[in-house]
């Protein structure tokens, strides 16, 4: 079956210089390509976390932010969020608001594989009930910030590093941060 699913390669000046199969894209030398994530919050200011699919290729098991994913070539960011919140979580969005525009990152996971992406982050709300598509979480949590802000802190090892390096930099999690740990400092 043929690769469908396509990502936007970028300079590192954050410029579009190409497109390449998403299945090709992560490895032990990814290309710098753009990504978003978001942070779903509810009725009651608590933010969802999830646990990433244990097949998926980058981080398997790791909880993480609500979702996160590449746009598609020539599909505004903003329209990719709102396609990647029904497709991994089954829900609508409201309220979706860039709080990180400009959030970049480099890492990689124990099996070697590496995510280098221009990443912006955003915030957005839910009432819709979850339905989580299992090719892409397999647990999910509500959780208050402050305590996902002191679970991140004392565990950053059970956390995706993009999740550890978001909060330290999002308003959300400001009031709670107190430190950074140092192998979750961005990598160039």
């Amino acid at each position: 079956m043929p690769d469908t699913e396509y990502v936007v390669l970028l300079d590192e000046a954050g410029n579009e210089i190409g497109t390449a199969p998403k299945s090709s894209v992560h490895g032990t030398d990814t290309a710098l390509h753009l990504a978003f994530s978001c942070h779903v919050l509810d009725d009651q200011g608590r933010i969802l976390v999830t646990r990433r699919a244990l097949d998926k290729q980058t981080w398997p098991g790791v909880w993480t932010n609500s979702f996160c994913g590449h746009p598609r070539p020539a599909e505004p960011v903003v329209s990719a969020v709102r396609r990647r919140a029904e497709h991994e979580l089954g829900i609508g969005i409201t309220s979706l608001e860039l709080a990180l525009p400009l959030f970049r990152y480099r890492a990689v996971d124990a099996s070697g594989i590496v995510e280098y992406e221009i990443c912006p982050v955003y915030t957005a709300r839910t009432t819709d009930e979850l339905v989580p598509n299992p090719n892409e979480v397999v647990d999910h949590m509500w959780v208050r910030p402050e305590d996902l802000a002191r679970s991140l802190e004392a565990t950053p090892w059970a956390f995706s590093p993009w999740l550890v390096l978001q909060a330290q930099q999002l308003d959300l999690f400001r009031q709670h941060r107190t430190t950074v740990a140092p192998e979750h400092r961005l990598v160039s």
